[in-house]
This record gives structure tokens, sequence and C-alpha cells, in this order.
């Protein structure tokens, strides 16, 4: 938009754990507008990591969402004819999408019978600092500091 910032769209709570977060991460679960298909897949997943750990599902999944969330990340920028992979700081709104969709990316390419389990295999992984999704943010913190002597380019 040329003159004015969007809007911020409301978003309301979930119906279980009243918490916007869910919502959030409900909807990037959701595939062709079907939000009742992926709230029982959350709410699925919710259900065996609260059987698995004994603990409170919402915030072992809190938990294993800030375990893959990023806080830098490098891009690229032609400066000169040659192409650097600068580290820049990650606004958090980014930083919370990123982590989800590397959460459910990773959840829906593992080997589970049906996406509840995926999903809860891999929230339970991220819980303990591990699984593809914490991997993926280890790789791009390690990126940005291979790239560290980049970082007076900034944008």
């Amino acid at each position: 938009m040329r003159k004015a910032k969007p809007k911020k769209r409301i978003i309301l709570p979930d119906p279980r754990f009243n918490d916007v977060l869910v919502t959030k991460f409900v909807n990037n679960i959701m595939h062709k507008g079907k939000k009742n298909i992926a709230y029982t897949i959350f709410y699925e997943a919710m259900d065996i990591v609260a059987k698995k750990t004994n603990e409170d599902s919402v915030e072992v999944w809190k938990k294993a969402l800030a375990n893959v969330t990023p806080s830098v990340e490098v891009r690229s920028r032609r400066i000169g004819g040659a192409t650097f992979q600068i580290p820049s700081e990650i606004r958090p709104n980014r930083k919370m999408s990123i982590g989800m969709k590397n959460l459910i990316g990773f959840a829906r390419k593992r080997h589970e019978k049906s996406m509840g389990q995926k999903l809860a295999a891999e929230i339970l992984a991220a819980y303990k600092e591990e699984g593809a999704a914490f991997k993926k943010k280890e790789d791009t913190h390690r990126m940005a500091e291979a790239n560290k002597a980049f970082s007076h380019f900034r944008f």
C-alpha cells in the first residue's frame, strides 16, 4: 500500500485454551480454509503431548516454539558485483511466524501415521532441543555467525 499502513487484523483466541498464539498456529496449519480440521489436528497433538510429558501441553508447546524461533537471519545483498550474506536481526512478528512455519513444515515431513501424531512428535523433539526444526534454527544462527564479518554492510 502506498499511503497508509494496512490495519492489523484482530485474531480471536481459540476455544479450548483461550490463547491468541494458538489461533495463529492453527491458521498456519490450515489448508484450503479448513480451520476445523486444523483445530482437530492441533488439539490431537496437544492431547498426545500432555499424555507423554505429564505437563501442561500448552506450556510445552510454547517452550518448543521458543526453542525453534530464530533471532537472526542472513539476507543476500549485492555489493559491487559480489553477493554477500548479511546477518540481521528479525523483528518479533516475523520471528514467531518463521518458528511456527518451521515447526509445522518439518512436522509434515515426519513419518508418523496422522498429522496430529507428526506435530506432537515434532513439538516434543523441539521441546527437548532436538529434531529438524531446532536444527534449522541452529543452522540459521551458525550461518549468521559465520558471516558476522559482513554485518557492517547492513541495510
